[in-house]
């Protein structure tokens, strides 16, 4: 039986939710005798085993559809689009719509930055939550892109955000003291979160590790840290340090290179390939 688009579109949304990886296959051309819109899904909960629901009306199909969105699902830039199976001379034409696990940016400090940051986040589909000890500066008003905007003592930063493998969090607090102490308490929580990352020069970077590795810290713990934080682009102003850390945080959910495609495909030295210029 297929899966209608009411369902689909539910186990999408309440499984990434959830915390678990969903991905629906639409059927919308080729030669199989499946009928157009038949749909079919694949299902990862978090911490239960995989479910399949719908079909697409043949075990054959349902099977390289189900390969297929197990690939995409493995995959870190894995996402919606176009397919094209072919599987004993017919061809299926597939639409995929990928949904991973929720991802989390947790923003501690409400000053300059933290507001295109949280802007920034929630662009990028993460569910954004922004803390500060200061009730004039952590407010709806100046973070309505934010889920939760929380007035929190840095001395235990994250008493109302539980901290996990999907969390990501950013210190930029008004001080090198209270990163410190939030640093300190993201790195001791249990399930360590997916980034962090700490604004900061590379002086008071240094000066932190130092701290750090005084307090017991090792090396690998060190090594979880994005210090300073963001791609070099050159940001100066609040926008643009956005813009670098939002770079940094899709490096490491696609995991891509930070080089510049430029860079990275040299395409014009394929024009020159000898070094010769046009005159």
């Amino acid at each position: 039986m297929t899966l209608h688009a009411a369902d689909a579109a539910t186990l999408l949304v309440d499984t990434a939710e959830d915390g678990g990886s969903a991905v629906v296959a639409i059927v919308v051309g080729g030669t199989s005798n499946a009928r157009d819109a038949a749909r079919i899904a694949w299902i990862v909960g978090a911490g239960a085993e995989p479910t399949v629901h719908g079909s697409l009306g043949a075990a054959p199909l349902d099977d390289a559809a189900i390969a297929l969105m197990k690939e995409v699902l493995a995959d870190p830039r894995g996402s919606d689009g176009l397919h094209e199976l072919d599987i004993d001379d017919i061809v299926l034409e597939l639409y995929l719509e990928v949904r991973r696990p929720v991802q989390e940016l947790i923003i501690v400090g409400a000053g300059h930055v933290a507001q295109p940051l949280a802007h920034m986040g929630s662009l990028l589909g993460f569910r954004v939550y922004v803390l500060d000890d200061r009730p004039d500066f952590a407010t709806r008003e100046r973070f309505p892109d934010a889920e939760h905007v929380f007035q929190a003592d840095f001395d235990d930063p994250f008493r109302d955000v539980e901290l996990h493998e999907r969390s990501h969090v950013l210190l930029v607090t008004r001080g090198h003291k209270y990163d410190y102490a939030c640093l300190v308490r993201a790195l001791r929580v249990d399930s360590p979160p997916a980034y962090i990352g700490m604004i900061g020069s590379r002086r008071r970077v240094r000066a932190t590790y130092v701290q750090l590795l005084e307090e017991g810290f090792d090396r690998a713990q060190l090594d979880r840290i994005h210090a300073p934080v963001g791609l070099d682009v050159g940001a100066e102003t609040p926008e643009e340090i956005a813009v670098s850390v939002a770079a940094e945080l899709v490096k490491v959910r696609r995991g891509g290179t930070g080089t510049s495609l430029k860079e990275g495909e040299r395409v014009a030295e394929r024009f020159f390939p000898d070094g010769d210029e046009e005159r």
